[in-house]
């Protein structure tokens, strides 16, 4: 039986952290400075990490290619799978032509753009991330409000900063369940602890949204509704988290919040709605690349004018049938969670597996996959799809269609994300990882504060919140352990600080410039977030610090 040694280079903990940081350093730099594609990084550094664990901790060659299969298995069924049945279900909802619908929609509850910022990145790009996250929220969102009048780099401003608050619950909260499954800790009970975190970023970032797009002016006209949604989906993040189910907290969140805004428009009415919409059309030739021609403007108006007249035609039927496919996937993981004989019935589907050649060859080492099948996300979203897709009029033989191009689409994140987990199981087994860990935990009580920091790093590179829990949250539990800290609370602030580095990594810039016209210009949104990102990141480091002190009743 392996057991890991914690001190393998000279018995020092330090030397020792230094040679097990080396698959960390590895996929940063590839990915961060040599700007290599994310699944050659990724693959480079499980090279790297199998290298590590056999010369250096002295694993058996065949238990550290071993460890790498379980987390290669795990990587594809059931995260990628959840990812695969969240975009092949918006994949139909565009087939069928009901998205254009639902962006009618949104166009009838207000034509104030700065509220169509609100509504549109942050509410519905917050459903986006709950069914699909890696960047699904930033390339349609961005689309959409280039749609309604934004200027590119505007657009593409606003929905990376969207995308905060709801990443850690996203893709069916698939970022805390690695976490969970990785640290041996129940997801809902760090689903709960995020649950008390994220709802004080969703408090204020709508108010950043409309800064962002029409300056301190845009904030004192807007401000009540803004308080309002970001308030109401904090709430409801919170609610849901903790009492009802984590892997639906981000939609109970964003429709709760749409909902808010809704009610709120019947019953207050932002000022300047028509001179805000002047401001940034005025900042189209200022933004974009085609300074000059006056050719952005013209095409912005055209779109505007489009969605207006859609919108114009909608009917209560039209308008139901784009709300049908996330009512639908409420409706279900409502029964699959919360209906206890069907909890039960799905539970019942699991197998567990014994993983070939590894299981019980390494000390206090859990080794066994649950294969589910059934009672997964995925499997859920799948059928949802397909229902949504028939539903909505899509033919049998599209609905196939799509599902094979949803494949192809995302075949380098299949690759990507095995290829994480692959090197997280590798770090784990091996005990690279407790070696790093128990070297952190030196800082003391100081790592209460600086645990964000790991967690925003490690999506800053890789771009997944999934793949920074993936790479530190066993050590985020090891060095909590070793320093008299809550596991559960650091965890946790793994999972938020990885949120606020979401729109500052070199994927997600390079998704949303694609999506909004700017490809190449990643640089120039970059500079315009980083300073959002850090303070963001600061505030979540304020507030972990002082919840494993004097705040320690919030957790």
């Amino acid at each position: 039986m392996y057991t890991p040694d914690l001190t393998p280079i000279a018995d020092s903990l330090a030397l020792s952290s230094l040679v097990a940081v080396l698959p960390l350093l590895t996929i940063f730099v590839t990915l961060g400075l040599l700007r290599w594609k994310a699944h050659v990084a990724a693959l480079t550094a499980v090279a790297v990490a199998v290298i590590v664990a056999v010369v250096a901790y002295g694993m058996p060659a065949d238990l550290a290619l071993l460890s790498a299969t379980e987390g290669a298995v795990f990587g594809l069924f059931p995260i990628m799978w959840i990812v695969l049945g969240a975009l092949f279900l918006h994949q139909l909802t565009v087939a069928s032509g009901k998205f254009e619908d639902l962006r009618a929609t949104f166009h009838l509850i207000s034509e104030d753009p700065r509220i169509q910022a609100i509504i549109i990145a942050f509410c519905f790009g917050g459903l986006l991330e709950a069914l699909a996250g890696f960047g699904a929220p930033a390339a349609i969102s961005g689309v959409m409000l280039v749609a309604v009048g934004f200027p590119a780099l505007r657009a593409a401003m606003v929905v990376l900063l969207a995308n905060t608050a709801p990443v850690a619950f996203g893709a069916m909260a698939i970022p805390i369940i690695t976490a969970g499954t990785l640290t041996g800790i129940p997801y809902e009970e760090i689903g709960a602890i995020v649950g008390r975190q994220t709802p004080f970023l969703a408090l204020f970032v709508p108010l950043i949204l409309v800064f962002v797009a029409d300056g301190l002016r845009g904030v004192r006209e807007t401000w009540p509704v803004a308080l309002v949604v970001g308030a109401v989906f904090g709430v409801a993040q919170f609610v849901s988290s903790n009492f009802i189910s984590v892997e639906l907290t981000d939609i109970i969140a964003s429709l709760a919040g749409l909902a808010a805004a809704v009610v709120m428009l019947r019953l207050w009415q932002p000022r300047g709605s028509g001179a805000a919409a002047e401001r940034l059309m005025s900042m189209h030739e200022a933004d974009d690349l085609h300074a000059g021609d006056g050719g952005v403007v013209v095409a912005a108006k055209k779109e505007i004018d489009k969605v207006a007249a859609l919108a114009a035609q909608l009917t209560p039927r039209r308008i139901a049938m784009a709300l049908f496919p996330y009512l639908l996937v409420i409706a279900v993981f409502c029964l699959a969670k919360l209906v206890t004989p069907v909890t039960d019935f799905l539970a019942g589907t699991d197998q567990l597996i014994e993983w070939p050649g590894l299981h019980g060859a390494i000390e206090s080492a859990s080794t066994v996959y649950k294969w589910q099948w059934l009672s997964t996300p995925g499997t859920l979203l799948v059928l949802c799809a397909i229902v949504v897709g028939l539903v909505q009029g899509v033919k049998a033989g599209r609905i196939g269609a799509e599902f094979l191009t949803t494949v192809k689409t995302l075949r380098f994140a299949f690759l990507t994300v095995a290829s994480v987990l692959a090197l997280a199981y590798v770090m784990n087994l091996s005990g690279q990882t407790q070696t790093m860990g128990h070297w952190i935990a030196g800082t003391g009580a100081a790592f209460a504060f600086l645990s964000p920091i790991l967690g925003w790093l490690g999506t800053a590179v890789t771009g997944s919140d999934t793949s920074a829990n993936a790479l530190f949250a066993t050590l985020q539990q090891s060095a909590a352990e070793k320093a008299g800290l809550d596991p559960s609370l650091m965890v946790a602030a793994n999972t938020a600080g990885g949120v606020v580095g979401k729109m500052i990594s070199p994927q997600n810039l390079t998704i949303a410039a694609a999506a909004v016209g700017l490809a190449g210009r990643e640089s120039d949104i970059f500079r315009k977030l980083i300073g959002w990102s850090l303070g963001l990141l600061l505030a979540l480091c304020l507030l972990v610090g002082l919840q494993s002190t004097v705040l320690s009743w919030m957790v």
